[in-house]
């Protein structure tokens, strides 16, 4: 069975501004690169995923992309992450794919582990796996099967409207909490349950240069 892992990434300047109070820009960025280059270096190891495409209108981020081995898809136009999504999964069904795992980048405890087992659940057609947030609001995984079983909507309250659209096509649903996935770094609140981690020192380290260039 194929199986795409999609990864939106905002430019890596300019996302998580909701940290700015906390990080500098440059913090941000060295942040926002080694989540996404953590993410990539799993996935890169992960038998159950055929490939892994990357959409981001950064051109760095396309390029560390690549030096991983992933297809990237270059946004342009309206921004917006639902019409980046929609655009990917078009262009994975045209590669065939039968399933796609949105994953965003900013999941910084997310283990090879937690891609392989929410994969596994990929038993059958029409099916949507989701993992919420810590707050049960926003959705941190998203699998699909087919690819455009729903339509995206993430945003504050995500999990429930993905939850919905798959209960009206009379999709098999699955919920799973996973400790590991439920944290995405977007405010003060969630870096400081982050640092209080000993990995986030992997995270404070290195020159992210040295692998975009």
């Amino acid at each position: 069975m194929s199986l795409w892992v999609i990864i939106p990434v905002k430019p890596l300047k300019r996302s998580k501004s909701r940290l700015a109070p906390v990080l500098s820009e440059e913090e941000r960025t060295l942040l926002n690169f080694k989540m996404l280059e953590n993410t990539l270096a799993i996935l890169k190891s992960c038998s159950c995923v055929q490939e892994i495409l990357v959409v981001s209108r950064d051109p760095s981020v396309l390029s560390l992309a690549r030096t991983y081995g992933a297809k990237t898809l270059q946004e342009d136009g309206e921004p917006g992450l639902n019409l980046a999504l929609k655009r990917a999964v078009y262009v994975s069904k045209t590669y065939a794919a039968q399933a796609v795992l949105v994953l965003p980048a900013d999941l910084p405890l997310l283990s090879k582990e937690d891609v392989e087992s929410i994969s596994a659940k990929w038993d059958k057609s029409p099916k949507l796996v989701i993992v919420p947030d810590r707050h049960m609001s926003s959705t941190n995984m998203l699998l699909l099967a087919p690819p455009d079983l729903i339509d995206f909507s993430y945003g504050p309250g995500s999990f429930e409207r993905h939850v919905r659209q798959a209960q009206i096509k009379n999709a098999d649903i699955e919920v799973c909490q996973l400790t590991s996935a439920e944290l995405d770094v977007d405010n003060p609140d969630d870096l400081e349950l982050f640092k209080k981690m000993q990995v986030f020192q992997l995270f404070a380290q290195s020159d992210p240069q040295k692998k975009g260039e």
